[in-house]
Protein backbone atom coordinates (compact mmCIF):
# COMPACT_ATOMS: atom_id res chain seq x y z
CA UNK A 1 0.00 0.00 0.00
CA UNK A 2 1.36 3.62 -0.70
CA UNK A 3 -0.14 6.74 -2.43
CA UNK A 4 0.53 7.45 -6.08
CA UNK A 5 0.14 11.26 -7.83
CA UNK A 6 0.30 12.23 -11.60
CA UNK A 7 -0.43 15.65 -12.77
CA UNK A 8 -0.38 16.85 -16.25
CA UNK A 9 -0.72 21.15 -16.99
CA UNK A 10 -1.99 22.40 -19.95
CA UNK A 11 -2.28 25.94 -18.25
CA UNK A 12 0.96 26.98 -17.18
CA UNK A 13 0.25 25.08 -13.43
CA UNK A 14 3.34 23.90 -11.42
CA UNK A 15 2.63 20.42 -11.67
CA UNK A 16 5.58 19.21 -9.15
CA UNK A 17 3.85 21.24 -6.34
CA UNK A 18 0.37 20.09 -6.89
CA UNK A 19 1.64 16.81 -6.94
CA UNK A 20 3.38 17.32 -3.91
CA UNK A 21 -0.08 18.53 -2.28
CA UNK A 22 -1.35 15.18 -3.88
CA UNK A 23 0.84 13.01 -1.90
CA UNK A 24 0.64 15.64 1.64
CA UNK A 25 -2.98 14.56 1.81
CA UNK A 26 -1.91 11.09 1.07
CA UNK A 27 0.83 10.31 3.49
CA UNK A 28 -1.21 7.87 5.46
CA UNK A 29 -0.59 5.45 2.96
CA UNK A 30 3.34 5.94 2.81
CA UNK A 31 5.56 7.45 5.71
CA UNK A 32 9.23 5.98 5.09
CA UNK A 33 10.19 7.83 1.76
CA UNK A 34 8.89 9.64 -1.20
CA UNK A 35 9.96 11.20 -4.48
CA UNK A 36 8.85 13.23 -7.39
CA UNK A 37 9.58 12.99 -11.15
CA UNK A 38 8.79 15.66 -13.58
CA UNK A 39 9.27 16.46 -17.47
CA UNK A 40 10.81 19.98 -18.87
CA UNK A 41 10.16 18.46 -21.80
CA UNK A 42 13.38 17.46 -22.97
CA UNK A 43 14.28 15.38 -19.89
CA UNK A 44 13.01 13.79 -16.80
CA UNK A 45 14.09 15.25 -13.25
CA UNK A 46 13.79 13.57 -9.84
CA UNK A 47 14.07 14.34 -6.87
CA UNK A 48 13.71 11.45 -4.04
CA UNK A 49 14.37 11.26 0.01
CA UNK A 50 13.49 9.57 3.48
CA UNK A 51 10.87 10.36 5.97
CA UNK A 52 7.95 12.73 4.95
CA UNK A 53 6.90 14.63 2.15
CA UNK A 54 6.65 17.95 3.71
CA UNK A 55 10.22 17.99 5.02
CA UNK A 56 11.57 16.35 1.28
CA UNK A 57 10.21 19.43 -0.81
CA UNK A 58 11.47 22.98 -0.54
CA UNK A 59 10.87 25.92 -2.82
CA UNK A 60 13.79 25.47 -4.39
CA UNK A 61 13.31 21.61 -5.05
CA UNK A 62 9.75 21.89 -6.52
CA UNK A 63 11.35 24.80 -8.13
CA UNK A 64 14.00 22.60 -10.00
CA UNK A 65 11.10 20.34 -10.67
CA UNK A 66 9.07 22.50 -12.54
CA UNK A 67 7.69 21.65 -16.17
CA UNK A 68 4.74 20.52 -17.63
CA UNK A 69 3.61 16.83 -16.11
CA UNK A 70 4.79 15.30 -12.80
CA UNK A 71 4.13 12.19 -10.77
CA UNK A 72 4.87 11.29 -7.20
CA UNK A 73 4.80 8.04 -4.93
CA UNK A 74 4.80 7.93 -0.89
CA UNK A 75 6.11 4.53 -0.37
CA UNK A 76 5.18 2.13 2.38
CA UNK A 77 7.41 -0.84 2.12
CA UNK A 78 6.12 -4.26 1.02
CA UNK A 79 8.91 -6.00 -1.56
CA UNK A 80 12.05 -4.19 -0.75
CA UNK A 81 13.58 -2.71 2.36
CA UNK A 82 13.09 0.59 3.57
CA UNK A 83 16.26 2.43 1.59
CA UNK A 84 16.46 5.65 -0.65
CA UNK A 85 17.48 3.00 -3.75
CA UNK A 86 13.67 1.75 -3.69
CA UNK A 87 12.08 4.80 -3.58
CA UNK A 88 9.88 5.77 -6.38
CA UNK A 89 9.45 7.02 -8.80
CA UNK A 90 11.84 5.15 -10.91
CA UNK A 91 13.56 6.93 -13.31
CA UNK A 92 14.93 5.05 -16.29
CA UNK A 93 17.66 6.38 -18.64
CA UNK A 94 18.37 5.36 -21.85
CA UNK A 95 21.01 6.90 -24.46
CA UNK A 96 19.09 9.89 -25.05
CA UNK A 97 18.93 10.37 -21.34
CA UNK A 98 16.34 9.88 -18.33
CA UNK A 99 13.40 10.35 -20.30
CA UNK A 100 10.91 7.31 -18.26
CA UNK A 101 9.66 7.38 -15.31
CA UNK A 102 7.04 5.18 -13.05
CA UNK A 103 5.52 4.90 -9.78
CA UNK A 104 3.21 2.45 -8.80
CA UNK A 105 0.94 1.14 -5.54
CA UNK A 106 0.74 -2.58 -5.34
CA UNK A 107 2.58 -5.99 -5.56
CA UNK A 108 3.46 -8.45 -8.40
CA UNK A 109 3.16 -12.61 -7.38
CA UNK A 110 4.97 -12.97 -10.49
CA UNK A 111 7.89 -11.02 -9.81
CA UNK A 112 10.92 -13.04 -9.67
CA UNK A 113 9.48 -14.95 -13.17
CA UNK A 114 8.96 -11.87 -14.92
CA UNK A 115 12.73 -10.52 -13.81
CA UNK A 116 14.49 -12.63 -14.28
CA UNK A 117 13.12 -13.13 -17.93
CA UNK A 118 14.23 -9.68 -18.64
CA UNK A 119 17.66 -10.16 -17.19
CA UNK A 120 18.65 -12.20 -19.62
CA UNK A 121 17.78 -10.32 -21.89
CA UNK A 122 19.82 -7.40 -20.70
CA UNK A 123 17.86 -5.34 -18.58
CA UNK A 124 19.67 -4.32 -15.56
CA UNK A 125 17.61 -3.77 -12.27
CA UNK A 126 18.37 -0.73 -9.74
CA UNK A 127 16.69 -2.37 -7.05
CA UNK A 128 13.98 -5.47 -6.38
CA UNK A 129 10.87 -3.11 -6.46
CA UNK A 130 7.26 -3.76 -8.05
CA UNK A 131 7.56 -0.11 -9.41
CA UNK A 132 10.62 -1.00 -11.51
CA UNK A 133 9.97 -4.10 -12.75
CA UNK A 134 6.73 -2.66 -14.44
CA UNK A 135 8.84 0.57 -15.94
CA UNK A 136 11.62 -1.82 -17.07
CA UNK A 137 8.96 -4.48 -18.83
CA UNK A 138 7.39 -1.14 -20.71
CA UNK A 139 10.89 0.69 -21.53
CA UNK A 140 12.74 -2.79 -23.27
CA UNK A 141 10.05 -3.37 -25.13
CA UNK A 142 9.07 0.28 -26.56
CA UNK A 143 13.26 0.81 -26.84
CA UNK A 144 14.08 -2.70 -27.88
CA UNK A 145 11.34 -4.33 -29.29
CA UNK A 146 9.69 -1.21 -31.31
CA UNK A 147 6.46 -1.52 -29.49
CA UNK A 148 4.32 1.63 -29.13
CA UNK A 149 4.22 2.69 -25.56
CA UNK A 150 0.46 1.77 -25.32
CA UNK A 151 1.08 -1.80 -26.60
CA UNK A 152 3.63 -2.34 -24.27
CA UNK A 153 1.29 -1.13 -21.54
CA UNK A 154 -0.91 -4.00 -22.97
CA UNK A 155 1.44 -6.86 -22.99
CA UNK A 156 2.55 -6.09 -18.84
CA UNK A 157 -1.37 -6.99 -18.76
CA UNK A 158 -1.10 -9.90 -19.79
CA UNK A 159 2.47 -10.71 -18.74
CA UNK A 160 2.50 -9.28 -15.21
CA UNK A 161 0.02 -11.05 -12.59
CA UNK A 162 -1.07 -9.03 -8.93
CA UNK A 163 -2.08 -5.65 -8.16
CA UNK A 164 -0.21 -2.42 -9.59
CA UNK A 165 -2.28 1.39 -9.74
CA UNK A 166 0.47 2.90 -11.84
CA UNK A 167 1.22 6.51 -13.45
CA UNK A 168 4.49 6.28 -16.13
CA UNK A 169 5.28 9.46 -17.58
CA UNK A 170 7.51 10.45 -21.00
CA UNK A 171 8.82 13.30 -22.19
CA UNK A 172 5.47 14.63 -23.62
CA UNK A 173 3.07 11.91 -22.17
CA UNK A 174 1.56 10.81 -18.88
CA UNK A 175 0.18 7.15 -19.08
CA UNK A 176 -2.09 5.71 -16.21
CA UNK A 177 -3.23 2.33 -16.11
CA UNK A 178 -4.25 0.15 -13.66
CA UNK A 179 -4.06 -3.78 -12.89
CA UNK A 180 -7.53 -6.13 -14.27
CA UNK A 181 -8.58 -7.10 -11.00
CA UNK A 182 -8.64 -3.30 -9.44
CA UNK A 183 -7.04 -4.58 -6.65
CA UNK A 184 -5.53 -1.33 -5.40
CA UNK A 185 -7.65 2.42 -5.62
CA UNK A 186 -6.76 5.04 -8.13
CA UNK A 187 -8.76 8.43 -8.85
CA UNK A 188 -8.42 10.57 -11.57
CA UNK A 189 -10.15 14.32 -11.59
CA UNK A 190 -9.81 17.38 -14.14
CA UNK A 191 -8.50 20.89 -12.38
CA UNK A 192 -9.50 23.32 -14.94
CA UNK A 193 -7.90 22.11 -17.77
CA UNK A 194 -4.92 20.44 -16.21
CA UNK A 195 -5.27 16.48 -15.29
CA UNK A 196 -4.84 14.81 -11.36
CA UNK A 197 -4.51 11.36 -10.52
CA UNK A 198 -4.00 9.98 -7.12
CA UNK A 199 -5.02 6.75 -4.88
CA UNK A 200 -7.42 8.23 -3.06
CA UNK A 201 -10.34 11.13 -3.48
CA UNK A 202 -9.99 12.99 -0.47
CA UNK A 203 -6.22 14.46 -2.21
CA UNK A 204 -8.47 15.12 -5.32
CA UNK A 205 -10.49 17.08 -3.10
CA UNK A 206 -7.27 19.01 -1.19
CA UNK A 207 -7.08 19.95 -5.98
CA UNK A 208 -10.27 21.37 -5.97
CA UNK A 209 -10.57 18.52 -9.11
CA UNK A 210 -14.07 17.96 -10.49
CA UNK A 211 -15.76 15.06 -12.56
CA UNK A 212 -13.41 12.70 -10.48
CA UNK A 213 -13.92 9.36 -11.16
CA UNK A 214 -12.12 6.33 -10.76
CA UNK A 215 -9.70 4.26 -12.99
CA UNK A 216 -11.15 1.46 -13.98
CA UNK A 217 -9.34 -1.74 -13.58
CA UNK A 218 -7.10 -2.63 -16.76
CA UNK A 219 -7.87 1.11 -18.14
CA UNK A 220 -5.48 2.84 -19.79
CA UNK A 221 -5.60 6.21 -19.68
CA UNK A 222 -3.08 8.53 -22.21
CA UNK A 223 -2.64 12.51 -21.43
CA UNK A 224 -0.85 14.81 -23.69
CA UNK A 225 -1.25 18.50 -24.32
CA UNK A 226 -4.23 18.08 -26.71
CA UNK A 227 -5.54 15.08 -26.14
CA UNK A 228 -6.95 12.78 -23.43
CA UNK A 229 -7.47 8.88 -24.72
CA UNK A 230 -8.75 6.14 -22.47
CA UNK A 231 -8.49 2.59 -23.47
CA UNK A 232 -10.97 0.11 -21.70
CA UNK A 233 -9.66 -3.32 -20.83
CA UNK A 234 -12.46 -4.63 -22.43
CA UNK A 235 -10.80 -2.95 -25.89
CA UNK A 236 -7.55 -4.29 -25.30
CA UNK A 237 -8.88 -8.06 -26.85
CA UNK A 238 -6.93 -9.63 -23.61
CA UNK A 239 -9.98 -11.09 -22.72
CA UNK A 240 -13.30 -11.65 -25.02
CA UNK A 241 -15.56 -8.74 -24.18
CA UNK A 242 -18.14 -12.09 -22.72
CA UNK A 243 -15.54 -13.19 -20.12
CA UNK A 244 -14.92 -9.75 -18.51
CA UNK A 245 -12.11 -10.04 -15.39
CA UNK A 246 -13.48 -10.26 -12.01
CA UNK A 247 -13.06 -7.43 -9.25
CA UNK A 248 -11.00 -7.59 -6.54
CA UNK A 249 -10.65 -4.83 -4.95
CA UNK A 250 -8.61 -5.11 -1.06
CA UNK A 251 -11.50 -4.78 1.38
CA UNK A 252 -8.72 -3.94 3.99
CA UNK A 253 -8.72 -0.52 2.28
CA UNK A 254 -12.36 0.01 3.34
CA UNK A 255 -11.28 -1.18 7.10
CA UNK A 256 -8.12 0.49 7.99
CA UNK A 257 -6.01 1.97 4.90
CA UNK A 258 -8.20 4.57 3.17
CA UNK A 259 -8.76 7.87 4.98
CA UNK A 260 -12.69 8.05 6.23
CA UNK A 261 -12.73 10.84 3.85
CA UNK A 262 -11.89 9.22 1.10
CA UNK A 263 -14.15 7.42 -2.27
CA UNK A 264 -13.41 4.42 -3.09
CA UNK A 265 -14.60 1.17 -5.17
CA UNK A 266 -17.96 2.67 -5.19
CA UNK A 267 -18.46 2.89 -1.29
CA UNK A 268 -17.53 6.46 1.04
CA UNK A 269 -15.03 4.82 3.86
CA UNK A 270 -16.83 6.29 6.64
CA UNK A 271 -20.10 5.06 6.03
CA UNK A 272 -19.01 1.33 5.23
CA UNK A 273 -16.97 1.97 8.68
CA UNK A 274 -20.06 3.06 10.54
CA UNK A 275 -21.55 0.09 9.49
CA UNK A 276 -18.83 -2.19 10.13
CA UNK A 277 -19.85 -1.16 13.74
CA UNK A 278 -23.26 -1.65 13.47
CA UNK A 279 -22.86 -4.95 13.05
CA UNK A 280 -20.66 -5.41 15.82
CA UNK A 281 -22.94 -3.98 18.29
CA UNK A 282 -25.36 -6.92 16.96
CA UNK A 283 -23.03 -9.07 19.01
CA UNK A 284 -23.51 -7.95 22.72
CA UNK A 285 -26.49 -7.92 24.55
CA UNK A 286 -24.93 -6.35 27.69
CA UNK A 287 -24.98 -2.50 28.15
CA UNK A 288 -21.36 -0.62 28.72
CA UNK A 289 -20.78 2.71 30.15
CA UNK A 290 -18.80 4.11 27.19
CA UNK A 291 -17.38 3.02 23.58
CA UNK A 292 -14.03 4.16 22.90
CA UNK A 293 -11.66 3.83 19.83
CA UNK A 294 -8.81 3.15 19.16
CA UNK A 295 -7.97 6.24 17.11
CA UNK A 296 -7.86 7.24 14.33
CA UNK A 297 -9.01 4.68 11.99
CA UNK A 298 -11.33 2.80 14.30
CA UNK A 299 -13.60 6.30 15.01
CA UNK A 300 -16.19 5.68 12.69
CA UNK A 301 -16.36 1.73 13.57
CA UNK A 302 -16.82 2.94 17.12
CA UNK A 303 -19.25 6.01 15.81
CA UNK A 304 -21.53 2.88 14.35
CA UNK A 305 -21.34 0.76 17.35
CA UNK A 306 -22.43 3.50 19.59
CA UNK A 307 -24.82 4.83 18.05
CA UNK A 308 -26.50 1.37 17.32
CA UNK A 309 -26.69 0.14 21.14
CA UNK A 310 -27.57 3.91 22.27
CA UNK A 311 -24.38 3.98 24.20
CA UNK A 312 -22.38 7.30 24.78
CA UNK A 313 -19.27 7.08 22.36
CA UNK A 314 -16.12 9.30 23.51
CA UNK A 315 -12.20 9.66 22.15
CA UNK A 316 -11.04 8.38 25.84
CA UNK A 317 -7.70 7.17 24.08
CA UNK A 318 -5.74 10.62 22.87
CA UNK A 319 -3.48 10.21 19.86
CA UNK A 320 -0.41 11.99 18.87
CA UNK A 321 -1.01 12.90 15.12
CA UNK A 322 3.07 13.66 15.06
CA UNK A 323 4.10 9.74 14.97
CA UNK A 324 3.03 8.48 12.18
CA UNK A 325 0.46 5.26 11.81
CA UNK A 326 2.10 1.99 13.43
CA UNK A 327 0.81 -0.70 11.61
CA UNK A 328 3.26 0.29 8.51
CA UNK A 329 6.35 0.99 10.32
CA UNK A 330 8.72 -1.16 9.08
CA UNK A 331 10.14 -3.28 11.99
CA UNK A 332 8.79 -4.88 15.39
CA UNK A 333 10.77 -2.46 17.49
CA UNK A 334 10.09 0.41 15.86
CA UNK A 335 6.19 -0.48 15.94
CA UNK A 336 6.49 -0.83 20.08
CA UNK A 337 8.30 2.41 20.12
CA UNK A 338 5.49 4.13 18.19
CA UNK A 339 2.51 2.82 20.77
CA UNK A 340 4.13 4.15 23.94
CA UNK A 341 4.52 7.40 22.14
CA UNK A 342 1.46 7.57 20.13
CA UNK A 343 -1.19 6.87 22.35
CA UNK A 344 -2.28 8.33 26.06
CA UNK A 345 -5.67 8.01 27.83
CA UNK A 346 -7.62 11.17 29.51
CA UNK A 347 -6.39 11.18 33.45
CA UNK A 348 -9.72 10.09 34.88
CA UNK A 349 -11.80 8.99 32.52
CA UNK A 350 -11.46 5.57 32.34
CA UNK A 351 -12.64 5.45 36.42
CA UNK A 352 -14.60 2.40 37.45
CA UNK A 353 -16.01 2.43 33.89
CA UNK A 354 -16.94 -0.82 31.99
CA UNK A 355 -15.45 0.18 28.57
CA UNK A 356 -16.15 -1.09 25.11
CA UNK A 357 -12.70 -0.77 23.07
CA UNK A 358 -12.84 -0.87 19.49
CA UNK A 359 -9.84 -1.43 17.41
CA UNK A 360 -10.60 -1.59 13.26
CA UNK A 361 -7.95 -4.80 13.02
CA UNK A 362 -5.38 -7.46 14.47
CA UNK A 363 -2.47 -7.78 12.63
CA UNK A 364 0.39 -8.95 15.43
CA UNK A 365 -1.50 -8.36 18.37
CA UNK A 366 1.42 -6.27 19.92
CA UNK A 367 -0.13 -2.71 19.69
CA UNK A 368 -3.73 -4.07 21.02
CA UNK A 369 -2.11 -6.12 23.84
CA UNK A 370 -0.27 -2.63 25.23
CA UNK A 371 -3.94 -0.32 24.64
CA UNK A 372 -5.86 -3.12 26.54
CA UNK A 373 -3.32 -2.69 29.79
CA UNK A 374 -2.87 1.09 29.54
CA UNK A 375 -6.69 1.41 29.98
CA UNK A 376 -6.67 -0.92 32.25
CA UNK A 377 -4.12 0.89 33.90
CA UNK A 378 -6.04 4.21 33.66
CA UNK A 379 -8.67 2.61 36.11
CA UNK A 380 -11.04 0.85 33.91
CA UNK A 381 -13.47 -2.43 35.83
CA UNK A 382 -13.95 -4.15 32.27
CA UNK A 383 -12.50 -3.60 29.00
CA UNK A 384 -14.81 -5.30 26.22
CA UNK A 385 -12.29 -5.18 23.06
CA UNK A 386 -14.65 -5.61 19.62
CA UNK A 387 -12.39 -5.84 16.01
CA UNK A 388 -14.05 -4.00 12.77
CA UNK A 389 -12.73 -6.78 11.14
CA UNK A 390 -12.35 -10.80 10.42
CA UNK A 391 -9.13 -12.68 11.94
CA UNK A 392 -6.34 -11.65 9.74
CA UNK A 393 -4.97 -15.40 9.27
CA UNK A 394 -2.88 -15.08 5.40
CA UNK A 395 -0.51 -13.19 3.86
CA UNK A 396 -1.29 -10.72 1.57
CA UNK A 397 0.52 -10.66 -2.06
CA UNK A 398 -1.12 -7.36 -3.59
CA UNK A 399 0.15 -4.36 -1.15
CA UNK A 400 0.06 -5.07 2.48
CA UNK A 401 2.98 -5.47 4.38
CA UNK A 402 1.88 -9.23 5.85
CA UNK A 403 4.42 -11.83 4.27
CA UNK A 404 5.34 -14.08 6.74
CA UNK A 405 2.10 -15.45 8.47
CA UNK A 406 3.82 -16.60 11.35
CA UNK A 407 3.56 -13.07 12.38
CA UNK A 408 0.07 -12.84 11.87
CA UNK A 409 -1.11 -13.58 15.90
CA UNK A 410 -4.63 -15.37 14.74
CA UNK A 411 -2.86 -17.48 12.49
CA UNK A 412 -1.11 -18.83 15.83
CA UNK A 413 -3.97 -18.85 18.65
CA UNK A 414 -7.45 -19.30 18.89
CA UNK A 415 -9.95 -16.29 19.56
CA UNK A 416 -10.11 -17.52 23.11
CA UNK A 417 -5.93 -17.31 23.07
CA UNK A 418 -5.98 -14.03 21.78
CA UNK A 419 -8.95 -12.67 24.40
CA UNK A 420 -6.21 -13.98 27.02
CA UNK A 421 -3.21 -12.99 25.85
CA UNK A 422 -4.27 -9.29 25.19
CA UNK A 423 -5.78 -9.50 28.19
CA UNK A 424 -9.70 -8.36 27.78
CA UNK A 425 -12.68 -9.28 29.57
CA UNK A 426 -14.31 -9.78 26.27
CA UNK A 427 -12.75 -10.24 22.49
CA UNK A 428 -14.89 -10.48 19.68
CA UNK A 429 -13.90 -10.11 16.11
CA UNK A 430 -16.61 -8.81 12.74
CA UNK A 431 -17.90 -12.36 11.13
CA UNK A 432 -16.63 -12.54 7.34
CA UNK A 433 -20.41 -12.48 6.13
CA UNK A 434 -21.40 -9.76 8.37
CA UNK A 435 -18.12 -7.40 6.80
CA UNK A 436 -20.01 -8.27 3.13
CA UNK A 437 -23.24 -7.07 4.43
CA UNK A 438 -21.09 -4.04 4.92
CA UNK A 439 -20.17 -2.87 1.21
CA UNK A 440 -22.48 -3.09 -2.29
CA UNK A 441 -20.53 -5.39 -4.08
CA UNK A 442 -19.04 -7.96 -1.73
CA UNK A 443 -18.48 -10.51 -4.68
CA UNK A 444 -16.22 -7.58 -5.77
CA UNK A 445 -13.64 -7.13 -2.79
CA UNK A 446 -10.51 -9.78 -2.13
CA UNK A 447 -10.73 -11.40 1.68
CA UNK A 448 -7.55 -13.34 0.83
CA UNK A 449 -5.88 -12.21 4.47
CA UNK A 450 -9.44 -13.42 6.34
CA UNK A 451 -9.96 -16.63 4.06
CA UNK A 452 -7.04 -17.40 2.46
CA UNK A 453 -9.02 -17.36 -0.85
CA UNK A 454 -6.39 -15.74 -3.06
CA UNK A 455 -8.11 -14.41 -6.62
CA UNK A 456 -3.84 -14.59 -8.23
CA UNK A 457 -1.82 -17.46 -6.87
CA UNK A 458 1.29 -15.85 -5.70
CA UNK A 459 4.45 -17.63 -7.54
CA UNK A 460 6.81 -20.30 -5.97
Amino acid sequence: MCGIAGYFSRKGSHPAMQVMLTLYAQQHRGQESCGIAATNGTNINAHKSMGYVKEAFSAETLEMLNGTAAIGHARYPTRGTSVLGNTQPYVIETLSGPIYAIASNGDIVNYNEVANELRIKGVHFSSNNDGELLGRFIVYHHEREGMGITDAIKLLMKRIKGAYSAVFLTREALYIFRDPQGFRPMMIGAVNDDIAVASESCAMDILRAVNSREVKPGEIIIITQKTELSIPFSEQQLLAPKNPPSRHHCVFELIYFARPDSYQFNEYIYDVRHKIGAQLATYDDFDADVVVPVPDSANFIAMGYAAAKGIPFNMGLIRNHYVGRTFIRPDQYSRDESVRQKFNPLRDFFTDKKIVLVDDSIVRGTTIRKLVRMVKGAGAKEVHLRIGSPPVKNSCYYGIDTPNRDELIANNMTVEEIGEYICADSFKYLKIEDLQKCVKTAGNFCYACFNGEYPIPKES
